[in-house]
């Protein structure tokens, strides 16, 4: 019985073919947006339900995404609709677990699947088919990776589907992708594909490049003057190759990393070249939101370089040059000059409108500040304009939940107003609906983001696409960059799917030589069924003449099958032996330790623990710290309280440092090391040093080994809530808050005699208790007082 409504859907050729293709290999599809990849994903999975039953996982970076394929599954799947569901991290584990045992298509953000694997809440077993929505994702340390991992090592009949409009301009990462996805077929089709073009609408490509203004070009040459000079000591010092104002920000960023590193290891030499590295930065900065963004910005950027206390941003501020900045920086806004960008977007749009006045338009730009003042222009203008940002607020410039977001593509659809001003949440995937215009306000030199900023018009009607560029600046760069490496995407992706299928040709050739080779359904029988049949069909006399292993072996099951009948009718310990287990604190789920630590082969619990952060034995807890936090423990005073606790509730403690340690922050190398020394010598807990997250799983894999399979040590949690008193609570309470030490607990619960008293106590009376300044007051006030928003997922 089929599930997919076909009295419903009219699939293309080009649909039909990759559907053919990729029904029983792995396989990545690249086909540009609003060509129908979901559809090819649903043909996929009508057949492998309908061939093994099971169950379908559709994953989607983003919980709009994810809602937005559940509802398309409702619509053209023959299931009830509480058999197909969406699995975000909103909802209670219970509810999820729940979910996925009813349904028969989940559609999921991925983190969430993630920590459900990872938690043992669900198993991948019967998954017929994993998509990888937006599949150039699976990459690095995305869930995606470990997700493909897992459900090609776990499932039963396992077949993956990627999909995306742009797997990147690089090489590298485009292989990254096949083998983290086990892909084995690649699917291309671009714009101008014979099977693809009558359905692809002709969208008008074209480039606006604008004149900057005088006033532009003296602001930029003054910059320009200033950034070679901060540059010049660094390039005399060989940090970076040129002293060329246009020597790219990543050099002059690795340059202060590379001063760091030299001071934290005592060589003071080029100590003082920080303060011009960090000139630079900030001179890069400037100009960049010179030539992008405008006047307007520039000078909301020096207004907080004015605020900046450090030494970097009072030398630029009082260059004498930096003064001429500003002044003609006040001459262009008494003049009413902006960016020339402004002024033209502002016509093409009119036009547009005048056109035809019931018009969708996108206009993508990087930076908020600029979409929010793009809003501003087009309102005064009488045009109705709203903003589309993503979930993350950004100091007083607060994010748009889930909701929001929702509201306004629902508004934008129904014409309620006619310009969506969207920063690059979106760029991606959403189901923005079908727009007459998309304006790039700036480029962008991505590949990825150029394709999928395009991908939003044309879909269904000819559409038009305009690039603004500013003469003579890095947009045109950009711009350029953007166009040479979609070419070399496309060029990389067709290489990588050639070798593929160069493989397939090989494996068929050797499959065609194999014994046993006739016809098994539509298949043929693989080595593996013919090596299994000859090894059935092999006589019994045949094991004798195999060597002394063999006989061993032999004797031993012999062995085994003698004293079968002398086990105790009662096993004392009936269990599936579980192999090496380690307890690990659920916050540490977002490390990425946890998943390294399962891909080893360990059996990973997760829970709450009172102390530690993996616990392999009822002797070693181990406490895992980012160099960061390490160095921010030091700082607000928690290292030594966490070591006491640690100390007290396991036998054998363990701290592991992961990352480098010295010049990521400003905190003298002897101070990191007398805490070392202490956290050894005074507390006697021996300390590891881990370059990262695979050898911090290492370490704690290793430990557990040696404690459970040596030692034969059982996994038992200890926990030091019993132990502690009322006024240990109390303390453990205030130092939640912002930079309060153990030691600024007890002031403040002395001063205001209860916990009560120090949450409600206003800045002023937080002042009067020594330790505490106006900063710290205010933070403190800040996290009590603050709305609480649920993290992004």
């Amino acid at each position: 019985m089929g599930y997919l409504r076909r009295d419903l859907i009219e699939p293309r050729v080009y649909q039909e073919v990759i559907y053919a293709r990729c029904k029983e290999r792995n396989c990545l599809v690249v086909l540009p947006t609003g060509l129908g990849k979901t559809l090819i994903a649903m043909l996929i999975a009508d057949y492998r339900l309908s061939k093994y039953g099971g169950k379908v996982l559709f994953l989607a970076p983003t919980k709009p995404l994810a809602v937005q394929h559940a509802e398309s599954f409702k619509k053209l799947f023959n299931l009830p609709p509480e058999r197909i569901n969406v699995l975000t991290g909103e909802l209670s584990p219970e509810k999820r677990r729940k979910l996925w045992e009813e349904s028969v298509v989940i559609t999921a953000t991925p983190q969430t699947v993630e920590n459900d694997i990872l938690t043992g809440r669900i198993s991948l077993e019967d998954v017929v088919l994993l998509v990888v929505d937006e599949a150039h994702r699976a990459v690095g340390n995305y869930a995606y990776v470990f997700i493909a991992k897992e459900y090609l090592k776990t499932a039963r009949h396992p077949l993956v589907l990627g999909l995306t409009a742009s797997p990147g301009s690089d090489e590298e990462k485009i292989r990254e992708i096949v083998n983290n996805l086990g892909i084995e077929r690649i699917e291309v089709r671009t714009e101008s594909s014979p099977d693809v073009k009558s359905y692809v609408q002709r969208i008008a490509f074209e480039w606006v490049r604008v004149e900057l203004p005088k006033i532009y070009k003296e602001v930029r040459k003054i910059l320009r003057e200033m950034l070679k000079e901060s540059l010049k000591p660094l390039a005399d010092a060989g940090l970076i190759s040129s002293s060329s104002p246009d020597v790219p920000k990543r050099e002059v960023l690795l340059a202060g990393s590379k001063i760091n590193q030299a001071i934290a290891k005592g060589d003071y030499s080029i100590g003082h070249l920080k303060k011009h590295q960090a000139k630079a930065m900030k001179l890069h900065h400037a100009i960049e939101l010179l030539e992008t963004q405008g006047l307007t910005a520039l000078r909301n950027y020096i207004k907080k370089l004015r605020e900046d206390r450090s030494k970097s941003s009072r030398e630029l501020i009082e260059d004498p040059r930096m003064r001429k900045i500003t002044y003609l920086l006040v001459q262009a806004k008494e003049s009413g000059i902006d960016h020339p960008k402004m002024e033209k977007l502002k016509e093409i749009i009119r036009r547009q409108l005048e056109e035809k006045p019931n018009s969708k338009i996108i206009v993508f730009t990087n930076y908020r500040d600029t979409g929010k003042k793009i809003v501003e222009e087009l309102e005064s203008m009488g045009i109705s304009a709203r903003r589309f940002i993503g979930q993350t607020s950004r100091g007083s410039d607060r994010g748009m939940s889930q909701k929001e977001q929702k509201e306004v593509l629902d508004a934008f659809s129904r014409g309620d107003f006619n310009v969506l001003v969207a920063t690059s949440v979106g760029e991606e995937g959403l189901d923005v609906p079908e727009v007459d215009l998309v304006v790039f306000y700036e480029p962008v030199p991505s590949a990825i983001r150029s394709i999928q900023r395009r991908g939003r018009t044309g879909r269904h009607r000819p559409g038009r696409v305009v690039v603004l560029m500013a003469k003579g600046t890095r947009d045109e760069a950009y711009y350029w960059s953007s166009r040479r490496k979609e070419r070399g995407m496309f060029d990389a992706i067709k290489r990588i799917a050639r070798e593929l299928e160069k493989k397939r040709e090989k494996e068929g050739k050797i499959r065609e030589k194999a014994p046993e080779s006739a016809p098994m359904g539509k298949g043929k029988i693989t080595p593996l069924d013919a090596f299994l049949k000859l090894k059935r069909e092999r006589p019994k006399s045949a094991k004798v003449s195999e060597g002394k292993g063999n006989q061993k072996a032999e004797k031993e099951k012999a062995e085994a099958e003698k004293h079968a009948g002398e086990l105790p009718i009662k096993p004392i310990f009936v269990r599936k032996p579980k192999g090496i287990v380690v307890y690990v604190d659920s916050r540490e789920l977002r490390s990425g330790v946890p998943k390294l630590l399962k891909e080893l082969g360990a059996e990973v619990e997760v829970k709450t623990l009172d102390v530690a952060d993996y616990v392999v034995s009822e002797d070693v807890g181990i406490e895992r710290k980012s160099a960061n936090d390490f160095i921010q423990s030091i700082i607000d005073g928690r290292l030594f309280d966490q070591v006491e606790r640690l100390k007290k509730a396991y036998e054998k403690p363990v701290i592991i440092i992961e990352g480098e340690l010295y010049g990521i922050r400003n905190v003298h190398p002897n101070a990191i090391r007398g805490a070392i020394a202490a956290v050894t010598l005074d507390w006697g807990v021996p300390v590891l040093f881990s370059s990262g997250k695979e050898e911090t799983a290492s370490y704690i894999y290793l430990l557990a080994k040696r404690e459970q399979e040596e030692r034969k040590k059982e996994v038992r949690l200890r926990s030091e809530k019993k132990a502690l008193t009322l006024a240990e609570r109390q303390r453990l309470i205030v130092e939640g808050l912002p930079n309060v030490s153990a030691t600024l607990a007890k002031r403040l619960l002395k001063h205001f005699g209860n916990v009560e008293r120090v949450f409600t106590a206003s800045e002023e009376e937080l002042k009067e208790v020594e330790g505490i300044g106006e900063k710290k007051a205010r933070e403190i006030r800040k996290v009590i007082t603050a709305p609480y928003v649920e993290d992004e997922e």
